[in-house]
């Protein structure tokens, strides 16, 4: 394998148990592949001897950062926080339940070394409960490659690789850490899986339930909203806004066909009522459209940000 730097990012919450067994698992594998490392562990406002388990870490192996959120904010917090702090050149994000096996550390790379920039793990034996982790996983998997057009079989899993340069762009909220392949696909990059070792929890217990697969589900309408109107938000919501004004229209049209023709008064149906209220909801949605268009403009044009991506250049300045 070509030398390059390794960032191990493992977000913690709760794993006083773990932590110990996990590094010791970790070291012989990155000792063997002899790339420069750091081991960045991400302790996501835990409770328990967490902390005091990381800081024994740390003074016995220089080679791992140790970064103390002030509360669990979550995993995806606790994952950017490791990624902005991350040097190396690929990052390897993967969980602190001993569930990921350090072992496939080396099928990543070597897959990076094909020639992609996301190599995903997919978690072909899952040793979850097949009820409450197996099957809500195997539904949002499927939606989500159905959505956003990036087949994968296994979104949730953390153990991942990506390329700096893929990842260090990239701004997480909420539960979008495992959306990261579908923002780097967006952009360019080639996205691609492996199958991956899955073990048995042993210490601790899950922090994840069923109620998961609906925050996965309403982040991913945020990620598909932010692929097709992140800039041009006007076409979502002034053709809502026109599509609201056309039944308006026609609900005015059939209203005064009744008055005319049908003996009816306007009193005597709801229509009055409806046309107002989809004109109301078409005006109100073209305005919130210039409003977004605004927002969008002033958020590229005030940091400089590009609304492309250069691959490659030839014979200009400053290009390669």
């Amino acid at each position: 394998m070509p030398n390059r730097s390794l960032s191990i990012i493992i977000p913690l919450f709760n794993e006083e148990d773990n932590v110990l067994p996990l590094h010791a698992r970790l070291l012989p594998v990155l000792h063997a592949m002899g790339h420069v490392y750091e081991i960045i562990l991400v302790d996501d406002g835990s409770t328990d001897a967490t902390a005091q388990r990381l800081h024994e870490i740390a003074q016995a192996d220089s080679r791992v950062r140790v970064i103390h959120l002030r509360r669990n904010f979550g995993q995806t917090a606790a994952m950017m926080a490791g990624i902005d702090a991350a040097t190396g050149d690929i990052l390897i994000p993967m969980d602190g339940d001993l569930q990921n096996d350090p072992g496939d550390i080396p099928k990543l790379l070597a897959k990076l070394d094909e020639g992609y920039d996301v190599v995903s793990g997919w978690r072909k034996d899952r040793q979850d409960h097949p009820l409450k982790r197996n099957f809500p996983s195997r539904v949002a998997n499927f939606l989500i490659s159905r959505i956003s057009g990036v087949h994968l079989h296994d979104y949730g899993c953390s153990l991942k690789a990506y390329r700096k340069e893929i990842i260090k762009g990239v701004k997480l909220y909420g539960e979008m850490h495992r959306f990261i392949p579908i923002y780097a696909c967006w952009q360019g990059a080639k996205v691609t899986e492996v199958g991956v070792t899955h073990h048995p929890r042993v210490h601790g217990v899950s922090k994840y339930g069923i109620e998961r697969t609906v925050k996965v589900i309403l982040d991913l309408i945020v990620v598909k909203f932010l692929d097709k109107f992140a800039q041009k938000p006007m076409y979502l919501f002034g053709g809502f806004g026109l599509v609201s004004l056309g039944v308006s229209f026609l609900m005015f049209l059939a209203m005064l066909y009744l008055k005319l023709f049908g003996s009816k008064s306007f009193i005597e149906t709801p229509l009055p009522l409806a046309v107002v209220l989809f004109f109301l909801m078409g005006f109100m949605s073209i305005f919130m459209g210039l409003i977004s268009e605004i927002l969008m403009r002033t958020y590229h044009e005030s940091q400089n940000k590009p609304t492309y991506i250069v691959d490659r250049t030839q014979n200009c300045p400053g290009g390669e």
